[in-house]
């Protein structure tokens, strides 16, 4: 008996037929988390119909179920009478009736409010809440308004960072004769625009403004020749040193030597002035100063090198003076130290000898330097520290550094074996440009007083004017191309001159 109890009672069971005893329902279990939740909902809710936060779905508004449902059963309650219908006054007057109790019961139930009457039970009339995006959208439209304020700077940044460098010269002039000697400096241009070159025995003057020649003179000893010259500050002077030793001093306006400076036992290859001080290095090792206002110009020697002194560069302020000789090393000599006739710093890194020698116009106690074709590499040294900052492989003999008066940029000529010119950014040394034309050694460079034009002399026995730095603003490009065609026919009187 009991075997067949239990037998019916788990078949019952497996049959699942029979209701569930203490077992809550889905729905109510659903119910009570939301009747438990509820306070927290209100809450959130409240913020979100404020605007500061939102989902991303919008829920319509069912508040009016009750009132849709009162319509519905209002229209089926009362269909429109057929006219062709003789019904009696009695049932005419219940409709009426009726219809007026039921407007007045809804007026009770919904508090007046005859306008949710004509609600419907899924109203949109109020507007979806706005979503929270503030951390996400505002900070991208920040970014891209500051994109588009700044547009404008930046493409100038752009134009600045990658400016057009002219790839070809912009005249070309014959320089005969010119002597090919990596150790001599034969080229400089004065700040009244006017080039000094010598080609042979003689020194030309070009005036770069006027295009006219000028035959300033010529060495008298048939084996003499010239080997180095320096412009005054003023452009009123100019300093030759020949190979005969001596240094002569000239008044270009009056086409007359002023005075002889002599001393030196070998041929001055380098000169340069500090205001009246004249240095000349010289194949003799040794370093003279010359006072040229008075009789006795001879002031000090510095004696450094053990070989020809073939580089020299006062700094900008005129406190220092950079030499540089085949030896290949570098010294610096602070007119301020205790001693002026010991270097106060003496650098042996380079491999070759060191002709380049060129100073910061923008960054005081900044000295750029470079190498033979041993050595190739561009220095750069603080002079008041001693300390190598950077060191760049050229892969190419350096001949001459300038640095530019408009940009944060230097140009660099060289030698063996590519014969360019380099064009490089400072301080990353990133190479803006490479120019090349010449077909030797590009031994000899300057810059013209505007500190736009670059002109380089080689042995090819050309001379070549680079518009490097050419400063923004400037004249439209049709403006100058005519300027140099007429130029250009000046120069070819010009080169006959020469020749």
């Amino acid at each position: 008996m009991n075997s067949n109890y239990e037998t019916a009672e788990l078949e019952q069971l497996l049959s699942l037929n029979a209701p569930l005893e203490n077992v809550e329902a889905r729905w109510q279990r659903k119910a009570r988390q939301n009747n438990n939740n509820g306070s927290n909902n209100n809450s959130n809710n409240s913020n979100n119909n404020n605007g500061n936060n939102g989902g991303d779905r919008f829920i319509p508004n069912k508040m009016n179920i009750d009132i849709g449902h009162f319509n519905l059963t209002k229209e089926n309650s009362n269909p429109n009478p057929n006219p062709n219908n003789n019904s009696s006054s009695s049932s005419t007057t219940n409709n009426i009736e009726s219809t007026l109790y039921k407007d007045t019961l809804a007026n009770q139930l919904f508090e007046g409010n005859s306008g949710d009457l004509e609600s419907k039970i899924l109203s949109f009339k109020s507007k979806a809440p706005v979503g929270n995006v503030s951390s996400s959208t505002n900070s991208l439209r920040v970014l891209y308004s500051q994109n588009q304020v700044g547009s404008t700077p930046t493409d100038q940044s752009l134009k600045k960072q990658f400016r057009q460098i002219p790839q070809q010269p912009e005249r070309i002039l014959d320089a005969p004769d010119i002597v090919d000697d990596y150790y001599l400096n034969l080229l400089d241009w004065s700040s009244q625009n006017v080039i000094a070159i010598p080609l042979g025995q003689t020194v030309y003057l070009w005036n770069a403004t006027t295009s006219e020649i000028q035959r300033l003179f010529q060495v008298e000893q048939q084996d003499d020749y010239i080997t180095s010259l320096q412009w005054t500050k003023d452009g009123n002077y100019l300093a030759v040193g020949t190979n005969s030793c001596t240094v002569q001093l000239w008044d270009v306006t009056h086409t007359k030597k002023v005075r002889e400076l002599r001393g030196h036992a070998g041929r001055v290859g380098a000169l340069a002035w500090n205001d009246y001080i004249l240095s000349s290095g010289s194949s003799d090792t040794n370093i003279f100063n010359h006072d040229v206002r008075v009789q006795n110009h001879h002031v000090s020697t510095l004696s450094g090198h053990s070989q020809e002194v073939c580089g020299l560069k006062w700094s900008h302020d005129g406190g220092q003076l950079a030499s540089g000789g085949n030896d290949n090393i570098i010294n610096i000599w602070d007119i301020n130290s205790e001693n002026f006739e010991t270097p106060a710093h003496t650098f042996e890194q380079h491999t070759a000898a060191v002709r380049a020698l060129a100073w910061c116009p923008f960054q005081p106690n900044l000295l750029a330097t470079g190498g033979g074709a041993a050595d190739r590499t561009i220095r750069f040294w603080n002079t008041i520290t001693g300390v190598c900052l950077n060191t760049v492989d050229t892969m190419s003999q350096v001949c001459s550094i300038q640095w530019s008066t408009t940009y944060r940029e230097l140009v660099s000529s060289h030698g063996y074996s590519q014969n360019q010119l380099c064009v490089w950014k400072y301080p990353s040394m990133v190479k803006c440009a490479e120019l090349t034309g010449h077909t030797s050694r590009a031994l000899h460079t300057a810059i013209s007083p505007d500190g736009e034009t670059v002109v380089s002399a080689s042995a090819d026995e050309t001379l070549r004017f680079w518009r490097v730095f050419e400063k923004e603003n400037k004249l439209p490009t049709a403006n100058r191309k005519s300027k140099e065609v007429s130029d250009g026919s000046m120069m070819r009187n010009i080169n006959s001159l020469i020749r």
